[in-house]
């Protein structure tokens, strides 16, 4: 075939605009480093779950990737950081369901929408709640319904603590208090191990939290699983009963973590850290990993997810409102 200099220059200009284009789109898979912020502290269920990822996403979506946990306002501020970041993948938010979920119901405003300042990448796991009591409950109660009537007899032990107010977990204690008859005391805590050491020192009666945040205490002695809030029993406490099978109707409720990017991140972006979470949470180590945490490792579509988070969200409103708690603010 022969070529003319005019086709010439248009096929030497066409080739220099698709290798621009090439090394555009090399250099954003070669990002350099991704900061995935969590609202809550180290050594948490929240802050495992980044440290697991952040080991496995690079260098698949950055070369490098690290934690920073961004405390506070239950988790409020580490969303607000996000929204103000960039929708470059520099900045990747992991968060519960709670902020996006329940606090729409219990705040009267918040510094962030769920819906518009977020765009959904992936679930990244889900785990159920237990309810435990410690040594200032005396050892012949084992379920949930002897506690609750040991609690009204007792005024003084009918309390307890959770990781955050305004919570799942928090409204799960208040359920159950309300099952039985009985007001429980709410004693929020920023993140369940504070809770649990006043659990294990006796200050408080129970702790409603994250399964495995509790189940790491059983070794000690001083801790009893009375009930867990899945539809069935968790393999992580196999011996424990739901509280439907105690009797306690409609307390089926469970927990996932996930992770997000600023809104308006774009589709090629969102579909890129998506691919390399799901990656990440199908390997045997990080499935492993969050499993001595209790945690099951899960990943879903962006859409999924943000279906989901219409659904819980719808879910909540009710149950806030049975509950009767509204947070300041």
């Amino acid at each position: 075939m022969n070529f003319t200099r005019r086709h010439l220059l248009q096929t030497t200009g066409a080739s220099a605009l698709l290798a621009g284009i090439g090394q555009q789109a090399f250099a954003q898979a070669q990002l350099e480093t991704t900061t995935i912020v969590t609202g809550f502290a180290a050594g948490g269920t929240s802050d495992t779950i980044c440290r697991r990822l952040a080991q496995k996403i690079s260098p698949e979506f950055s070369k490098v990737a690290v934690v920073e946990n961004r405390t506070g306002a239950g988790g409020q501020i580490a969303i607000g950081y996000i929204k103000g970041r960039p929708a470059d993948g520099s900045a990747i938010l992991q968060t519960p369901t709670s902020m996006l979920t329940i606090y729409p119901h219990i705040y009267k405003k918040l510094p962030y929408d769920p819906q518009a300042d977020l765009t959904p990448v992936s679930l990244g796991c889900a785990f159920d709640f237990g309810f435990a009591v410690g040594p200032s409950v005396p050892a012949s109660v084992k379920t949930v319904p002897e506690f609750l009537a040991w609690a009204k007899a007792n005024p003084n032990g009918a309390n307890f603590g959770s990781p955050a107010a305004g919570s799942t977990p928090h409204f799960i204690g208040a359920l159950l208090g309300k099952s039985g008859g009985v007001e429980l005391k709410h004693a929020a805590y920023r993140g369940t191990q504070p809770a649990m050491l006043d659990l294990l020192g006796g200050n408080i009666s129970a702790v409603s939290g994250p399964i495995g945040d509790i189940t790491q205490h059983l070794p000690s002695g001083k801790v009893r699983i009375l009930g867990v809030s899945g539809a069935k029993r968790s393999r992580f406490a196999p011996d424990v009963p739901t509280f439907g099978e105690q009797g306690i109707a409609n307390m089926a409720h469970s927990e996932w973590f996930a992770f997000f990017l600023p809104a308006k991140a774009s589709p090629e972006l969102v579909a890129r850290l998506n691919t390399a979470m799901k990656h990440a949470l199908a390997s045997k180590d990080v499935i492993d990993g969050l499993g001595t945490f209790g945690l099951e490792a899960m990943s879903s579509t962006p859409t999924e997810l943000a279906d989901l988070i219409k659904k819980d969200t719808a879910k909540w409103g009710p149950i806030v409102k049975e509950v009767g708690f509204t947070a300041e603010g």
